[in-house]
């Protein structure tokens, strides 16, 4: 391997236990890998130069476990990621798995499936505390219906409003140091789930008690499902101050939830992600969410990892490469890409309407047939792309 796609620590990639150690069952075939333990994960992503590994509680703790049985386990895995130097930076809570969930979590319609989800989310919490962990996700993935009359989706949303604002309170009378990361996605397993988009999410959002608490974590497949351009959706995230966390995979347009590797499926928006967390200021994990296909043995699985921080890197590299090309630099000014950072109307109203250029003298027809060098600016993304400048 090329020594500069090697991987390490300080480039701040982390993957989820369920990744890894996803045992290709779908809805029409069983396991075709063993259960993996958490701690040969925690020790081959070390191995791997991997920064971080985060969980759901399930994951980590098997639902049903006793007491001494989850300190045990919870023993066993802080000891393997102090051996291997790996960090906890996000931890979340499965509320999808168990048949109790069948209609959702925090917006089950048996009031007692509620309260039970956020015992549940509340015990995890205090454990990704103590882990270390800063970012706590919550994906909805079962908050949803498959039928109009089943969910009225206006009281739904008043008892999402209800959870996160207790959980809010909670971490906030703890003194903890966590914030929380809504991840959209809009359908698989329900029909429709609440909060489908970032856009939906971040209106959810304001609407909160403590709005400051509560981001998003979006993830590269969950906006291509809705055919929606995900460096947009990061970008809109990032405007509005809340990109506390991101979910990197592939996918291949419009179908089921594919959880490639990253960098396989549609290879330009890849692209465009990396250029724009590496320009943008983005400072947490490269979080890989994705499954190894059930085709693979461990060998495979182990493979699959590292190419998603292996194609991280590369575009990380192209992305520079593109940005320092003085040909890319000379096409942005022919897109005037640099007059888009100036403000339109700084003189005010009453300056736009005094200056005549702005609408009486304005040469429309000139403005109007002059083009905007798209296409070479797009063609020199895609030679970097390519590697062949």
């Amino acid at each position: 391997m090329t020594e500069r796609f090697t991987p390490t620590p300080e480039d701040k990639f982390s993957f989820g236990l369920w990744t890894v150690g996803w045992q290709g069952r779908d809805p029409f075939g069983d396991a075709t890998r063993a259960a993996l333990d958490p701690v040969e994960s925690v020790r081959r992503l070390a191995e791997l130069g991997a920064y971080g590994v985060t969980f759901h509680d399930d994951d980590l703790i098997p639902f049903g476990s006793t007491d001494a049985e989850r300190e045990g386990l919870v023993k066993r895995f802080r000891q393997a990621l102090d051996a291997g130097g790996l960090v906890v930076p996000m931890a979340t809570t499965n509320l999808f798995t168990h048949p109790v969930f069948k209609d959702g979590a925090f917006t089950a319609n048996d009031r007692d499936v509620r309260r039970f989800a956020l015992r549940k989310t509340l015990r995890n919490i205090d454990l990704a505390v103590e882990l270390g962990a800063t970012t706590y996700v919550a994906w909805g993935g079962r908050e949803g219906s498959e039928s109009g009359a089943a969910k009225d989706v206006r009281v739904a949303l008043d008892r999402m409003k209800e959870a996160f604002d207790l959980l809010g309170d909670y971490v906030t009378e703890q003194g903890y140091d966590l914030r929380f990361a809504i991840e959209p996605k809009p359908n698989e397993p329900r029909g429709d789930i609440l909060l489908p988009t970032i856009g939906h999410a971040l209106a959810f959002i304001e609407r909160l008690e403590r709005p400051e608490l509560v981001g998003v974590n979006p993830e590269t497949g969950h906006e291509q499902m809705a055919g929606l351009n995900f460096p947009h959706g990061i970008a809109q995230a990032m405007w509005a101050g809340k990109l506390f966390h991101i979910d990197l995979n592939g996918q291949s347009g419009i179908k089921y939830d594919q959880d490639l590797r990253f960098g396989a499926g549609d290879l330009r928006q890849a692209f465009w992600l990396v250029d724009l967390l590496e320009r943008g200021g983005y400072e947490g994990p490269r979080h890989f969410d994705f499954k190894p296909p059930r085709t693979e043995d461990y060998t495979g699985v182990w493979a699959s990892a590292e190419g998603c921080m292996r194609n991280y890197l590369i575009l990380k590299e192209r992305a520079a490469a593109f940005r320092a090309d003085p040909a890319v630099q000379e096409a942005l000014r022919a897109s005037r890409l640099d007059e888009l950072a100036l403000p339109t109307a700084e003189d005010g109203v009453a300056g736009l309407l005094a200056d005549r250029s702005a609408y009486e003298e304005f040469d429309i027809t000139t403005a109007a047939e002059r083009g905007m060098a798209f296409e070479v600016l797009d063609q020199l993304a895609m030679d970097h792309l390519l590697g062949v400048r």
